[in-house]
């Protein structure tokens, strides 16, 4: 069974295999989420993803994590150069994340909520999008082994928190803050 675990912290300081960037589909890294990963890892990582994009919307592709403690960054391509999103968008980002880190034979992956920053796109609605295409996707084969949601706010956290009871029993859940 997959561990899935919701938690309030900052991805940056995970010990994941991969830690998922909400990236937009130019892969240039500015503010929020992709932002705090170029601050904290190094320039290399936006370098390397620059020489893999431009990439549609919804798809995925993958970096060394420079000096965070994971081994890779997936940048999930949650919006265009608009800097808007909606929930189609934000689900087949987070199963191209998904598949990506099947990939790459990851045991563990770490999200944060997309599409919710820069985005703008509600964080209830989010949870529950996101939830539901991870316990989708993972009804199948994987080497997944634990799906992190780590949410840098509270607001954030709470959401994820509420809308994963409807999860619970289904994987093994862990509501940590």
């Amino acid at each position: 069974m997959v561990r899935i675990s919701i938690r309030q912290g900052d991805i940056t300081e995970v010990k994941a295999d991969a830690i998922v960037n909400a990236a937009n589909n130019n892969l240039w890294m500015g503010g929020g989420v992709a932002g705090a990963i170029k601050r904290r890892g190094g320039e290399a990582i936006e370098e390397e993803a620059l020489k893999k994009g431009p990439i549609q919307v919804g798809t995925a592709v993958a970096t060394g994590a420079g000096n965070l403690p994971a081994k890779y960054v997936v940048h999930a391509a949650v919006m265009g150069q608009d800097l808007k999103t909606d929930a189609e968008k934000i689900e087949q980002a987070t199963m191209s994340s998904l598949k990506l880190a099947d990939e790459l034979k990851v045991g563990s992956i770490a999200f944060p909520a997309l599409g919710t920053g820069v985005g703008g796109f509600p964080l209830q609605k989010a949870a529950k999008v996101m939830l539901q295409a991870v316990t989708g996707y993972l009804n199948r084969e994987t080497s997944l082994q634990e799906v992190s949601f780590v949410l840098f706010s509270s607001d954030a956290y709470e959401a994820f928190a509420a809308e994963a009871a409807a999860y619970q029993g289904e994987h093994y859940l862990d509501l940590t803050d």
